[in-house]
Order: C-alpha cells, then sequence, then structure tokens
C-alpha cells in the first residue's frame, strides 16, 4: 500500500492483492523541469490544453481579498480542498 501526498489514508493499486506483477511509476515536477526538452513539451502541452479549452480547471474555493490570506492558507494547510483554491485581490 502506498500513501497519496495530501491524504494520510494508504492507497490500494491494481493487482497488490495477486500474484500478477504490477509496475507503477510516480512522477514528481522534477522529474520534467530539470531536463529543458521535456519541460518544453510540458508547457507547449498544457498551452494547447487551455487554449482550445479541453483543459478546465476545477476550483474548490475561491478566497476575496488580501483579508482571506491566513483562512485561504489555514483551507489549503488542511488538505481537503478538491481542486484549486483561488485568493482574489482587488484591481
Amino acid at each position: 500500500m502506498f500513501n497519496g501526498r495530501l491524504d494520510p489514508r494508504e492507497t490500494p493499486l491494481p493487482g497488490q492483492d495477486t500474484f500478477a506483477p504490477v509496475t507503477s511509476r510516480f512522477y514528481s515536477m522534477h522529474d520534467v523541469t530539470h531536463d529543458d526538452e521535456r519541460l518544453r513539451r510540458a508547457h507547449a502541452f498544457v498551452a494547447a490544453g487551455l487554449a482550445d479549452g479541453s483543459f478546465t480547471p476545477v476550483v474548490d474555493r475561491v478566497f476575496e481579498g488580501l483579508d482571506a490570506v491566513v483562512e485561504a492558507h489555514r483551507y489549503l494547510e488542511a488538505g481537503a480542498q478538491a481542486g484549486k483554491i483561488v485568493l482574489t485581490v482587488g484591481e
């Protein structure tokens, strides 16, 4: 069993309870950001997805104004969000 990064519960992987060989690979941002070509390709992929609308961010909660910074940070630290946390500031 493996633990998720934000979730302390154990995460079962398919095939763990059988004799079938299972291979899993976990990636971190450093796998991409330390390689200039991979970073360029990743940037192009994300930019294209945002431009054509196929990537739509999920927003969990919006905090309004700089006065909400502490509350937003506490919410983030709690790890209960399911999506992005947005902090808006005046124009």
